[in-house]
């Protein structure tokens, strides 16, 4: 990520925000206004979208200029078409596609699954879990403050069940549980390593192996936990990295099909309703990209319940 900051002293004391970002950082008003617009600049911390807003003496403005090798001021792709999974008076389920953040980027606002779901209701839409931008898949959001957080309680006390499918290479036993903890590594900015030796926070995935060939496996992962790139990092500490995961070293094809994303799908989500406590299940189809493999494999897509966790699911 690159960014600018400074601090407002002297004669930037007062100035408008769009004529502060231009002078120190050399811009023209114009474009120092469109990275207001797409929510780039910060003032005191936090986003700011008010160009004209005037600037008191000692407070910070950071510009983020470039976020992921792509300027700040890029054009957003197309919007994707939003697939609806359930919907009720406190709940709506979404399928998330691969590509998109969850919640808007520091650099950006607009075109994540928060602000495309908060398009469709017309209000503010209340996120409760995240997933990666290239996995896919199950996401909810509460319609009011009170669904929003009893979903989030479902999350945080650990009631919400979760079912995911990832294609990884080859060399996975049959089924198992990684239970090693998660730690950022120091080598590797943007990693996590799945090991004992640091000072991490528990995690705990149960896995079953569908399909394993010479090339690529086919793993449905249970996570106990829901830690940043938890099943990423548990499946590279078992030498199988999922496929078109670059950032942990999974392959971009096997068997002659190519993984040109991580192939890593929430397929399913168990959990109370907010209002009923009854368990509601919603699942997303297996995508295209990973039914390839699926097929490859002879497989069918996977549905129905999620198995019990533990020994007494394998």
């Amino acid at each position: 990520m690159k960014r600018r900051t400074f601090r407002v002293e002297g004669a930037l004391v007062g100035k408008a925000v769009d004529a502060a970002v231009a002078s120190e950082l050399g811009l023209a008003e114009a474009r120092a206004r469109e990275l207001v617009g797409v929510g780039a600049v910060y003032v005191a911390g936090k986003r700011s979208r008010d160009a004209k807003a005037r600037l008191v003496a000692g407070q910070v403005v950071t510009v983020v200029l470039e976020e992921g090798g792509q300027s700040a001021l890029a054009e957003a792709a197309p919007a994707p078409e939003l697939r609806v999974l359930y919907e009720d008076a406190d709940v709506i389920a979404v399928d998330k596609p691969a590509g998109v953040t969850a919640q808007p980027t520091e650099g950006r606002v607009g075109g994540s699954l928060v602000d495309l779901v908060g398009e469709k209701l017309g209000r503010p839409a209340g996120l409760v879990h995240r997933l990666d931008r290239e996995t896919s898949g199950v996401t909810v959001f509460g319609k009011s403050a009170e669904a929003t957080s009893a979903l989030a309680a479902e999350f945080r006390e650990g009631r919400a069940r979760k079912r995911y499918v990832a294609v990884a290479g080859p060399g996975l036993p049959l089924n198992g549980t990684v239970d090693l903890p998660l730690s950022k590594d120091p080598s590797r900015p943007g990693r996590w390593r799945a090991t004992r030796a640091a000072n991490g926070v528990p995690a705990l995935t149960d896995f079953h192996t569908l399909f394993s060939g010479p090339a690529f496996c086919v793993v449905e992962l249970l996570p106990h936990t829901g830690r940043t790139h938890q099943l990423r990092a548990h499946l590279t500490a078992l030498g199988a990295p999922i496929l078109g995961d670059a950032r942990y070293g999974g392959l971009p094809r096997a068997g002659g099909v190519e993984a040109a994303r991580c192939l890593l799908h929430a397929q399913a989500l168990e959990l109370g309703h907010p209002r009923t406590g009854k368990v509601l299940r919603v699942e997303a189809p297996v995508p295209e990209d990973v039914m390839r493999f699926f097929a490859a494999a002879g497989l069918a897509a996977l549905t129905g319940p999620i198995r019990a966790w533990g020994p007494e699911g394998a």
